[in-house]
């Protein structure tokens, strides 16, 4: 049976051309399970996958696609039989192997989550990586003593991915949540979230000399990094923490160690490619029960296999609002 597939190719000068491709099961690499594909998503990765690779791409040809969902169609692995419904994030899929920009796709066993009872396929990438993120990082916070009532979280680059995701389930929880956004288009958008509040990005987008502000922020999920984030540390409230979900702003982090030392902050860093089973299994299951499905839809816009190329710039070049969710069948 053939299928289509978005596959990038690189020439003999190095320069990667993305198309699509129709492929077939005896293309695919190996694994235990056998997957149709039914919904894929585009994360910042994706969009280096898609264009120059950056690193991240060991070998070409290659597909692109660092999460899907869909259906087990064949499993050499007694966990899963055909018909089971599965979502995969993380293992370097997509980069490293073959990911989820494909009708089809053949993965290791171990790598799939069996799909949470609410949540459908489409659902379950509006969240995907960027909302298993968040949810990774409202889990850490919470394990460090964030409770509803202590106080705002502020949520560094709100309308992306793991930003939206995470106004709307810190809100669903009951927290106020304070949303830093450079896009004063997005305003209306984070409030539909559940944002109560709208920090614009220049208001805290820099370090100042004093290590330590106004204790302000009962916690943070801060998806930027670099100078931003060492602001906020020193506006951290006594003993609150900040789970680190990304580097949009630098890789750097020019901070002092005072706001560690006088008042107790946590910096908790939130990896999604390498979490054990029982952590994505958690995670999920939070997810499907903490994130507002109304709110979910008012994240999303379709695109096909077509659009990925140009989605892929665009994510880069930051214009991308919410989840974009890929229909692998349209």
């Amino acid at each position: 049976m053939t299928f289509k597939a978005m596959v990038v190719e690189k020439d003999a000068e190095g320069v990667t051309r993305a198309a699509v491709r129709t492929l077939t099961d005896a293309d695919l690499p190996t694994g235990e399970v056998l997957v149709r594909v039914e919904y894929s998503t585009v994360n910042y990765k994706d969009g280096l996958c898609l264009g120059s690779g950056s690193g991240l791409v060991r070998t070409y040809p290659h597909v692109p696609g660092i999460d899907f969902a869909g259906t087990v169609e064949t499993s050499e692995d007694a966990r899963y039989v055909p018909g089971d419904k599965i979502v995969l994030t993380g293992w370097r899929v997509g980069e490293a192997h073959w990911g989820g920009y494909a009708q089809k796709a053949r993965v290791k066993a171990d790598w799939l989550v069996p799909l949470p009872a609410g949540l459908t396929p489409r659902a379950a990438m509006a969240v995907g990586t960027a909302g298993l993120t968040a949810m990774l990082a409202i889990l850490a916070l919470e394990a460090h003593g964030l409770k509803p009532g202590q106080g705002p979280v502020l949520v560094t680059g709100a309308a992306g991915g793991v930003g939206s995701a995470a106004v709307a389930m810190l809100a669903t929880l009951g927290h106020e949540v304070a949303a830093v956004t450079g896009r004063p288009e997005t305003e209306g958008y984070l409030r539909d979230l559940g944002a109560t509040r709208i920090v614009a990005r220049d208001e805290i987008n820099e370090t100042v000399k004093r290590p330590l502000e106004a204790e302000t922020w009962s916690g943070c999920v801060d998806a930027v990094g670099g100078a931003m984030l060492a602001r906020v540390l020193g506006q951290m409230k006594y003993g609150a923490s900040v789970a680190a979900v990304g580097l949009a702003g630098g890789s750097g982090l020019p901070a002092s160690v005072v706001p560690f030392l006088l008042r107790g902050v946590n910096l908790l860093g939130i990896d999604s490619v390498m979490q054990p089973f029982a952590n994505r299994q958690a995670a999920w299951a939070r997810v499907a029960s903490d994130m507002p499905m109304d709110k979910l839809e008012e994240m999303i816009t379709t695109a096909t296999l077509d659009d990925l190329p140009r989605l892929g710039q665009a994510i880069l070049a930051g214009q991308i609002k919410g989840r974009t969710v890929i229909d692998l069948n349209a």
